[in-house]
Formats: C-alpha cells, sequence, structure tokens
C-alpha cells in the first residue's frame, strides 16, 4: 500500500530517448535548442495523403487545407507545414498523387504525445473525400495494440506448476509470491520513471522478468520446503531447511541477475541505463518476496501444502533414482563423447548467423502493414525514394549571421554531388540567425549500410574540406541512430568482460572450483551465442517473422544484444548455481563425481525443466505482442533459456563433469587460501527418524 500511495504521488513517464550526450548529433540538437528551433526539438509526424485525382485536385486541396489549418488551431503545441504553402511543393510527388504534412511538436512527455495525436485522429476523421485516403507518419501516431501477455504468461505458469507439483495449493504459493513481488517492483519502477530516463517497453521488460523470475525463484524454495516435509521434518524445521538450502541460492541467483543486469550501467547509455535499473528492480523485489513473504505463507499452510492434490501426484518418484532424468545421466555418463560433440555442434549451428549481425535502430518500416505508421512510412517511400524516411540534418554555425548563409550555398551544391545524396534543401536559418538547418535526403533507406556509410563519408571527408562559415555538424533521428550503434558496438566487449569475469570469480567462490567456472562460462556463452543466432535469423533475415508478426526485416535493435547477454547470462547462473549446488552437495557425501553428476541431475532437472518451461512460456507471451522492442527481447530470452535447459543442463553440463572427473573440483592452495568461500546449498536434508507426516503424500513433485 506504501508503494501504491508513493506511485499514485511520485509516478513518473515513459520515454524512448536514445540521445547520446557528447555525440554529434546531440551536439547539434542542443544548438538548436539553445538558437530557438524549440519545435524541433521534439517529435516529428508527418499526415501522408494519396488521391487518384492527385493532390492539388480542389476537391482534395481544401478539405486538407482546413484539416492543417485546424491542427495549429488546437491548442496542442504543434506548427504543420504543408504541401500548399508556398515552397512546399517539394512535399508533392513527382507524379502528383502523394504528398505529406509536416506536424512539428515541441518536446513533451509521452502521454502528451499521445493525446494530441488522438485529436489530430478524430478531426482527420471527419475528412472524407472519394479517392482520397491518409496515414499518419511517425512515432506519435504509432498504434498500440493490448496484448494481455501477462496474463497469457500467468496462464501458462499455473499450468506447468500444476504438472510439476500436482497440488493446486501448491501451485498458488509461487504465483502469489511472484504476484506480489512483480507488483512491488513494478511500482518502483513507476517511481524510477521519474527521475531516470527509461524507454516505453521498459515497463513491459521489467514485468516480463519479474514474472519469469518471481515464479521461479519461488518454486524452488517449495520444491525444497516439500522434500523437507516428506523427509519427516515439522513445518518449522522444514521452513529453515528450504531457506537454508534453496534460500541461499535464491539469494546468489538473483544478486548474480542484478549484478549482471546493473553492468549495463558501464555503456553510459541513460535509455538502457534505465531499462537495467528497471529490470534490476523487478528481479530484486522478486527475490525478496520469495525470501521473506513466502516463507511466512509457509507458517499458514503448514503441512498441508499438497491438499487439493491432483491424480496424476502419487505417480512420481521420491527418490529422483528410478526417475528418466537419472537413466538419462546415466546414458550421457556412458558416452560422454558424443554427447559433448553433438550438443556442442548444434549450438554452434545455431549461433552461425551471429556473424552476419547488424545493429541498428528499428523504425516504422519494422512494423506490421496494419499499423498507420508502416502504411505512412511506405507511402512516402513509394512517393519521395527510400531515404526521404530517414533525412539528415546538417546543422551549420553563421558566426555573421545571415549573411554566411550566401556561403553555405555552395556547401548546398557540394552536398549534391555528393555520393550517396538524393536530395538537398535550401538553407533554413534560426529565428536568431546564429545557425542554419539544412535538409539532406539520402538515396538509401535509414536502416541501409549504405546510409551509415553517408553520415561517416559526410564527416569525415565532405564536411572537414568545404569551405563553411562555421562547424557543420551532421544530426538529424537517423544520425543518432547511427551515432547510438557506434558507440554501443565499441562498448560491448568491455560490457561482455565485466560481465564475464565477474560471473568467474562469483562461481569460483561458490563452488572452489577452477575447471567448473571456466566450463559454465564457456557453456553459457555457447547458448548466448545460439540464442543472437535466432533472433538475427528472424528479425534480420525474416526467417519465419510472420508467426511472431514481426514487420519487415532489418537490424537487430543496438541495445538489445547487450541486454539479452545480461540477462541470459544471470539467469543460465541461477540455473548452473541450483544443479552445481546440488552436485556439489553430493560430491561432498559420497566423494564419488560419477554418483553426484548422476544424483544431482536426477535431484534437480525436473524442477530447472519445470522453472525453464515458465520463463519460456513467459517470454513468448510478450514476443507476440506488436512493439518490436519486447519481440526481440522475448524471442532472445526463450531461446537461449530453452537452449541452456535443454542441451547445456541436461547434456553439455554432465558429459563435461564425466569427462573432468575429480578434476571439477581442483582448485590450488593459494586461490583457497585468498578466495572468500560463499556457501550454497550447504546443508544436505537429513532425514526425520520417523515417517513422513500424515497429511504429506509420499508422491509429488520431484526437484
Amino acid at each position: 500500500m506504501a508503494m501504491g500511495g508513493l506511485t499514485g504521488v511520485a509516478g513518473g513517464a515513459f520515454r524512448t530517448d536514445f540521445s547520446l550526450p557528447g555525440s554529434e548529433s546531440q551536439a547539434a540538437l542542443d544548438l538548436l535548442r539553445a538558437h530557438g528551433f524549440d519545435a524541433s526539438t521534439g517529435e516529428e509526424a508527418q499526415i501522408v495523403f494519396q488521391a487518384e485525382q492527385g493532390v492539388l485536385d480542389p476537391a482534395v486541396r481544401e478539405p486538407m487545407e482546413q484539416l492543417f489549418a485546424a491542427i495549429e488551431q488546437m491548442g496542442i503545441g504543434a506548427t504543420v507545414t504543408t504541401p500548399y504553402e508556398e515552397g512546399g511543393q517539394r512535399q508533392i510527388s513527382a507524379r502528383g498523387d502523394i504528398a505529406y504534412a509536416t506536424v512539428s511538436f515541441a518536446d513533451r512527455s509521452e502521454e502528451a504525445y499521445r493525446a494530441a495525436a488522438e485529436r489530430i485522429h478524430a478531426r482527420g476523421e471527419q475528412v472524407t473525400v472519394p479517392g482520397l485516403c491518409f496515414e499518419y507518419g511517425g512515432a506519435t501516431f504509432a498504434e498500440e495494440v493490448q496484448v494481455f501477455a501477462e496474463a497469457v504468461g500467468l496462464v501458462g505458469a499455473v499450468i506447468i506448476l500444476l504438472i510439476a507439483f500436482g497440488s493446486v495449493l501448491a501451485m498458488g504459493l509461487p504465483i502469489l509470491t511472484a504476484l506480489f513481488g512483480i507488483g512491488s517492483g513494478v511500482m518502483l519502477v513507476m517511481v524510477g520513471a521519474r527521475f531516470i530516463t527509461m524507454p516505453d517497453f521498459t515497463l513491459g521488460a521489467a514485468m516480463m522478468m519479474g514474472i519469469g523470475v518471481g515464479i521461479d525463484y519461488a518454486l524452488f524454495i517449495v520444491t525444497r520446503y516439500r522434500q523437507a516435509l516428506r523427509a519427516g521434518h515439522d513445518p518449522e524445521t522444514a521452513t529453515v531447511v528450504a531457506i537454508d538450502t534453496s534460500g541461499r541460492a535464491v539469494l546468489v541467483a538473483g544478486v548474480t541477475v542484478v549484478l549482471a543486469v546493473l553492468g549495463l550501467l558501464v555503456m553510459g547509455l541513460a535509455s538502457v541505463n534505465g531499462v537495467a535499473v528497471a529490470i534490476a528492480a523487478s528481479v530484486l523485489m522478486t527475490m525478496l518476496a520469495s525470501l521473506t513473504l513466502l516463507p511466512a505463507m509457509f507458517g499458514f499452510i503448514r503441512g498441508g501444502i499438497d491438499r487439493l492434490g491432483l491424480p496424476h501426484r502419487h505417480g512420481f518418484d521420491a527418490s529422483g533414482h528410478r526417475s528418466i532424468w537419472h537413466r538419462w545421466g546415466r546414458v550421457i555418463q556412458r558416452r560422454p563423447w558424443p554427447a559433448l560433440v553433438a550438443g556442442a555442434v548444434v549450438l554452434l549451428v545455431l549461433a552461425l548467423p551471429v556473424l552476419d549481425m547488424r545493429l541498428g535502430l528499428g523504425d516504422a518500416g519494422n512494423r506490421p502493414t496494419t499499423d498507420t505508421s508502416r502504411r505512412a512510412y511506405d507511402l512516402l517511400a513509394e512517393g519521395f525514394g527510400p531515404g526521404f524516411n530517414g533525412p539528415l540534418m546538417l546543422v551549420a554555425a553563421l558566426p555573421h549571421g545571415p549573411a554566411d548563409l550566401a556561403q553555405l550555398e555552395r556547401l548546398v551544391n557540394r552536398l549534391q554531388a555528393t555520393e550517396g545524396v538524393a536530395a538537398v534543401s535550401p538553407p533554413i536559418p534560426s529565428p536568431d540567425g546564429a545557425v542554419a538547418i539544412i535538409p539532406v535526403v539520402p538515396a538509401s533507406a535509414p536502416q541501409d549500410d549504405a546510409t551509415a556509410d553517408l553520415v561517416h563519408r559526410l564527416r569525415d571527408a565532405v564536411l572537414p574540406g568545404a569551405d563553411t562559415p562555421g562547424a557543420v555538424l551532421v544530426a538529424g533521428p537517423t544520425a543518432a541512430g547511427i551515432d547510438f550503434t557506434d558507440h554501443t558496438a565499441s562498448r560491448m566487449p568491455v560490457f561482455f568482460a565485466i560481465v564475464l569475469g565477474l560471473s568467474f570469480l562469483l562461481l569460483i567462490a561458490v563452488f572452489r572450483s577452477i575447471l567448473v567456472p571456466i566450463k559454465a562460462v564457456v557453456l553459457n556463452l555457447l547458448s548466448i551465442g545460439a540464442a543472437f543466432g535466432v533472433i538475427v535469423a528472424v528479425f534480420q533475415w525474416g526467417w519465419a517473422g510472420d508467426l511472431l508478426g514481426v514487420g519487415k526485416p532489418g537490424p537487430i535493435e543496438a541495445w538489445a544484444p547487450m541486454m539479452i547477454f545480461a540477462i541470459v547470462f544471470g539467469l543460465s547462473m541461477d540455473y548452473e548455481v541450483f544443479l552445481l549446488s546440488r552436485i556439489r552437495e553430493e560430491y561432498e557425501r559420497t566423494r564419488d563425481n560419477a554418483t553426484a553428476v548422476a544424483d544431482g541431475l536426477a535431484s534437480t532437472a525436473r524442477v530447472i525443466s519445470a522453472a525453464a518451461a515458465i520463463m519460456i512460456v513467459v517470454f513468448i507471451a510478450f514476443s507476440m505482442t506488436p512493439d518490436r522492442s519486447l519481440q526481440l527481447l522475448g524471442l532472445g530470452l526463450a531461446a537461449a533459456v530453452f537452449l541452456d535447459a535443454t542441451l547445456v543442463r541436461l547434456v553439455l553440463v554432465p558429459a563435461t563433469m564425466e569427462l573432468l572427473g575429480d578434476r571439477n573440483w581442483w582448485m590450488p592452495r593459494w586461490l583457497q587460501r585468498v578466495v572468500p568461500t560463499v556457501p550454497v546449498e550447504a546443508a544436505a536434508i537429513p532425514h526425520h527418524a520417523g515417517s513422513q507426516p500424515a497429511d504429506v503424500p509420499a508422491g509429488g513433485a520431484q526437484d
């Protein structure tokens, strides 16, 4: 309740802003703001219209002019540049059947943009002319389709938990815990949006992660609690055992995910920082709910956790030694080399598309054709060329005021002769005459490599050699996206190295081993590489894109690889900790590596598979939304978790651990003295002298 009240008072708004402080495009934007181009500092939109009889026909011109005038008189802080005013001929296509008006908004919140778009939409519906159709272009008019991914994910999780636990009450505990954690996390994120720049897909990403990890963490603890009850412990002792074992693993796993995601802060990108903080907050709150709220609920249900059981519950093996997972582990141990080679080859083949990965930022051209902004995008490309949707904006300083405009005309001539330039407009001076804008239309589409080459060519060769009165900067949304992509690509290796290094050190401290952390890092890299390959094939190459409702193929969002890497590496460490901690526990008890691997796999495979299935269902549900960012993030995470829980955990881990034998747990003595111990799952569940309590069935889902 306190968080809800705080959200109501201090909740902020989400806003997609991939600006990059210190970049040339950002410097140009700051210069425009300083010299009176306020209308150019907000979002720009277009009203694109097509008329069979031609846009200059009086039956078309008159109602469209009335529409444009009405928009300016609405008092929504928008100015309209129409094709019918003086100098507007360039806004009419060569065929004369397509034209556009530019709607320039002053800077405002996301909600204010949406409100303005709704009013313009309502006024536009009053224009009805035979043969005339028009669409709305720009992010302001992009349509929002409500897809209740959270509900779909929760329903899928309920079904999986019912199958895994065989009990309605046991199923409800993880769901209830996750909902409380997610609710608190969402409120925290909304408050954070007031102080930190967060893109509009942030809340969806935070909820997606919160639902997935929240249910998983509670699942691990509930499973261990049931084991302790079946071992003959009273509910109080069972709670202590569950928190002292699985609770420790949840704490380490949750902290690992939080640290991995917060590693994104080293990228120095405001919007990426916002998403990272939001996801970390969501994971943190769900982890805390699992460690505090869940044990409290154990106190209410006590030994009745298996009440309201389902018929299939009693068919499970209580020990796990006769389970399919135990038999599977023995199969892998008998033929470790073929299993290792086959698993590695599959992951490497899936990762091959990564070699063709191209980073960038999506735009309206990647949206489904059902969206008005996509149809406007296509109309503009048809009427004015592919580069029209991604114009560049050259910002030139005028040290001597308007007198320098004549000198800029020579620059215009030079630009028109530059390779890759389709059109150049005359300079537009600022109100104070201190700067001027030169619009440049590339010959290639915004996401083409040729457009990025043109931006670099202008900055590195054309402008430095031009005779200009002052500095000339290349800006505009397309140039800003290229700056963002270049910066991200340059910092990504540093980020990867930091996350890998911290994870390696953490695993050394947890498992007191050198080879186990090395193996974990290598195998996790393989599964992440394969997941990257999947998203390249779907979103960049267009394979099976129709199944997800993906629009036109395009580059991979520049922020996505590092975001997926951070999240997946953290989640992979979760499963690594849960599986290896049990193997380590068995090894400490038996000192037999083969037995420890088989028994550890048998005792954890079922619960890890259920946890992974929940994650996959949640991520796939979010990948079905119309938001390309969530589609890409959801599919990448689902693919990574699936591969990690199957090929990595069930094939590669047991195969490599069988081949390494006792060397798995080798660690130099000097390093043992230096590295602190971080015990996880340290306490095995002792069996009570008595039999199981009467209200705890001998069956039930096993971890």
